[in-house]
């Protein structure tokens, strides 16, 4: 162990420097799109060749890639990694630790959220191809909600990717990743309250038919090409829907759902 005050030994200085450097090659040709998405990395003794180093070096390149979400390292015989395009969900587990250090409760989310995702529905209002591109898919998501209206659990995860959609359709990329990491914050908090309303409370339909209305509406603006009445009703439906997943203003951000989620997406 090195001694408080002294220098580390230059060859430790090396190992690190060599696994950074290798960890941002990789990470460059990810980013460029050198490296597709699902790209197999291929076993680790052709790319251990391929960079001329250790075993031990290459190894630490790897767990810092993973530490980020950008591979998953396939352990035994079959080896080798398979890469991640950074996305929202990267972004929102970042997030996540950051609010959950400080405290945060899941309403500062709710609130963050009225303020960025009427931007988003105005932005898919604003794109000449939204009858195309957009408005299919929203209907698309917005019918099959009608239609299982009356399981909580399955219109709740059908309304959450009915707020993804509309943000990760809305063209700009900015905007993508700040709302939909934190839609995908709001979404684990959402999904884990449908589980326990549905065992112990009832939430009248006409009152699930209403915030369902709210999509409608604003399906409508949309399509219409009106981003202000999108902007303004985007924002009249988050008061309505975050009514009842809202209920419980103490409830602190878990970065560990947000975790759990994006395992499972990235599969």
């Amino acid at each position: 162990m090195t001694p408080p005050g002294s220098s580390p030994p230059a060859g430790g200085v090396r190992f690190a420097r060599l696994a950074e450097q290798i960890a941002d090659d990789l990470r460059t040709r990810l980013l460029v799109g050198d490296l597709a998405d699902a790209t197999e990395l291929g076993v680790e003794e052709s790319l251990r060749g391929h960079y001329a180093v250790s075993k031990p070096t290459f190894r630490e390149a790897m767990r810092v890639l993973e530490a980020e979400g950008l591979i998953t390292v396939r352990r035994g015989a079959i080896g080798g990694a398979i890469v991640h395009r950074p996305d929202a969900e990267h972004v929102a587990y970042t997030l996540g630790m950051a609010l959950a250090g400080r405290g945060v409760s899941i309403s500062d989310v709710a609130q963050a959220l009225r303020e960025v995702e009427p931007a988003c529905a105005a932005a898919c209002a604003a794109r000449e191809d939204r009858m195309q591109e957009i408005v299919p898919i929203l209907t698309r998501l917005h019918e099959h909600s009608v239609r299982v209206v009356d399981n909580l659990v399955e219109v709740t995860a059908l309304s959450r990717m009915f707020h993804e959609t509309l943000v990760d359709l809305c063209g700009n990329q900015s905007l993508v990743m700040l709302a939909g990491a934190l839609e995908s914050l709001w979404s684990s908090h959402e999904a884990a309250w449908a589980n326990r309303a549905a065992a112990t409370a009832e939430i009248p339909r006409a009152e699930r038919l209403k915030a369902l209305d709210g999509h409608r509406e604003l399906l409508d603006a949309i399509a219409a090409g009106d981003a202000e009445r999108a902007r303004q009703l985007s924002l009249q439906h988050l008061f309505v829907s975050q009514i009842y997943p809202n209920d419980q203003t103490d409830v602190l951000i878990s970065p560990a759902s947000v975790r759990s989620r994006f395992t499972s997406s990235s599969g």
